[in-house]
């Protein structure tokens, strides 16, 4: 059987038992998602593409933390987002604020009405006025709509309870209509 044919996680447990080569095919499978993941937070071209080269570099240098009975997904999103997030705080060299949503418990809010078009609209509105949003509310949009992620990876990879996603979902989309009614 082709490695290629292997899912993410065999993949990983492959190169924790030392098969390099393996390893080209994580990259392979993540540089295109990752890439795009970053053009969600920097501009410069360069700079995502430095950023997602130190990933890979940070992901095989800690492959042996990576559990390989848990979803790969998830655990390459979170080292991708924290090395995005640190790159965000430098370019805006702004005050870290405590954020009370991570601390405050919320119920788990999900619209399962949601259907396709309301979807593609809002897809369209985040393209629209993402740069206006900071960065909490930007990345939980960006990883549902566009990373088509569920709530609870979003959860693991932002480390904030499930209830916490579905909330900054619903006030993110709330502040995006406000933008594009400015617009309108």
């Amino acid at each position: 059987m082709k490695v290629e044919a292997f899912t993410d996680e065999k993949i990983a447990e492959m190169v924790q038992q030392g098969d390099r080569e393996a390893f080209g095919i994580l990259v392979d499978r993540f540089e295109q998602k990752l890439t795009r993941y970053g053009r969600r937070f920097l501009s410069r071209k360069e700079d995502i593409q430095d950023i997602v080269q130190d990933v890979f570099v940070s992901v095989y240098q800690n492959i042996q933390s990576y559990d390989s009975t848990q979803r790969f997904n998830p655990w390459i999103y979170r080292v991708a987002h924290n090395a995005f997030v640190n790159a965000l705080r430098k370019n805006e060299r702004s005050p870290l604020l405590v954020d009370f949503d991570t601390f405050i418990p919320h119920p788990a809010y999900e619209d399962p009405t949601e259907s396709e078009r309301e979807q593609e609209e809002m897809r369209g509105l985040i393209d629209r006025g993402l740069e206006k949003l900071s960065p909490k509310y930007r990345e939980v949009l960006v990883l549902h709509y566009f990373e088509d992620m569920a709530y609870k990876d979003i959860a693991e990879i932002l480390e904030v309870p499930t209830g916490t996603v579905g909330i900054r979902l619903k006030r993110a989309k709330e502040m995006l209509k406000k933008e594009i009614a400015k617009k309108t």
